[in-house]
């Protein structure tokens, strides 16, 4: 009888196995089980924001991340794949490297030289601990889409970018941002064929508002079905912290935990795009925490590969592929597949503060509260 190869990898010599099997073999055979960190930061004022995403595919072979940065009515992305190794904890490819310099605290994004131009160092502190995310269980039609365990947490950036011969100091004292970690089941890589069509359009719509304020942060999730119905819902205030010394632990036990939320979103006409928002979170005595999103600034997330058509999450290129590409915002067709999943820079106001952060949107499909009937018709 032949003995499979075991998979060993460095954090195997730590007593923190959930299973009989390696770290590095995921619980799950299915194919599209991945493991992912994704960031992003934003200029105060709405001028610029750039993403970060780099994600492993345990049971496809393969690493992928992405690197864009959306400034001056231009936005800018970097590509890159390989073969993914036995080692779970390398996250690099090529010239982009990614380290845990302090596990959720500090974390360095390096891009060295390389034919796309995109170059980065640049260092994210965090600003309060991880806000947890309820698991994430999708199944349209029975089966199990997605499956996922995510938590966010709030920092600020420091450090340079260098894009199409420019260069762009960032300052802490101005570029906040997020960080967030997910892994489980979604679909990624080549879509799946065959097997009986669907009866009905497929419906998909995704908010999600991670907002800094001056000594605090929100952080609000919400998934609906085509009726407007929630399935999943996360919400919670978080204390900030001026050093990532001084955050408590792991999961700060000050953070308050909401109970439900809402949502009402003026679109931009012809497109499914907010043109101002308002969303409400109530604790579980019933108070409302309302608040007002105006945009400033509007990312593709198909700069770091969400519904890229060439650079999706998970699909093979090659031992080592790397790409570059850029448009300008004005150029792009807002109703595209590809360009229908977006982050907007927003400026936010409740009860008299102000704060800035980001309004995350994806609808796709028929949603009755905002008047879509078809799989990709624009507000009116």
């Amino acid at each position: 009888m032949s003995r499979s190869r075991m998979r060993l990898s460095r954090h195997d010599d730590y007593p923190i196995h959930q299973t009989p099997e390696p770290l590095a073999v995921p619980s799950t055979s299915d194919r599209n089980f991945y493991d992912r960190y994704w960031f992003n930061g934003y200029d105060r004022d709405g001028e610029f924001y750039f993403g970060i995403g780099l994600g492993v595919y345990p049971h496809r072979g393969i690493v992928d991340c992405g690197f864009s940065i959306v400034r001056d009515g231009e936005q800018h992305a970097f590509h890159a794949s390989r073969r993914a190794s036995d080692e779970p904890t390398d996250l690099s490819v090529g010239p982009f490297r990614l380290e845990v310099v302090e596990p959720m605290r500090q974390m360095r994004l390096v891009i060295e030289p390389n034919s796309t131009g995109i170059e980065c160092d640049l260092r994210f502190a965090a600003r309060t601990a991880c806000i947890e995310e309820g698991r994430q269980t999708w199944r349209p039609e029975g089966r199990v889409l997605m499956d996922a365990t995510r938590f966010a947490q709030m920092g600020h950036w420091s450090g340079s970018i260098t894009y199409d011969g420019r260069r762009l100091d960032v300052h802490q004292e101005r570029t906040p941002g997020t960080k967030d970690r997910s892994w489980g089941l979604r679909p990624v890589g080549e879509p799946e064929t065959g097997g009986a069509p669907a009866q009905t359009a497929p419906s998909f719509f995704f908010l999600w508002a991670p907002i800094h304020w001056q000594d605090h942060c929100s952080h609000f999730g919400i998934f609906e079905d085509a009726d407007g119905i929630p399935w999943h819902f996360d919400g919670a205030v978080v204390p900030a912290y001026a050093d990532a010394a001084q955050i408590p632990g792991a999961v700060d036990p000050r953070t308050l935990s909401m109970l439900r939320g809402a949502h009402r979103i003026d679109y931009q006409p012809g497109t499914r795009r907010a043109r101002h928002a308002e969303i409400s979170m109530f604790d579980r005595s019933g108070n409302e925490r309302l608040i007002s999103l105006e945009p400033l600034l509007c990312f593709r997330m198909k700069g770091i590969g969400y519904t890229h058509p060439e650079w999706p999450h998970g699909a093979w290129k090659g031992e080592l592929a790397i790409a570059g590409e850029s448009w300008k915002t004005s150029d792009l067709d807002e109703m595209a597949w590809e360009n229908l999943h977006i982050q907007q820079v927003m400026r936010a106001s409740c009860d008299g503060a102000t704060g800035v952060g980001v309004l995350e949107q994806l609808c796709i499909g028929p949603h009755k509260p905002s008047g879509f009937k078809d799989f990709l018709d624009p507000a009116c």
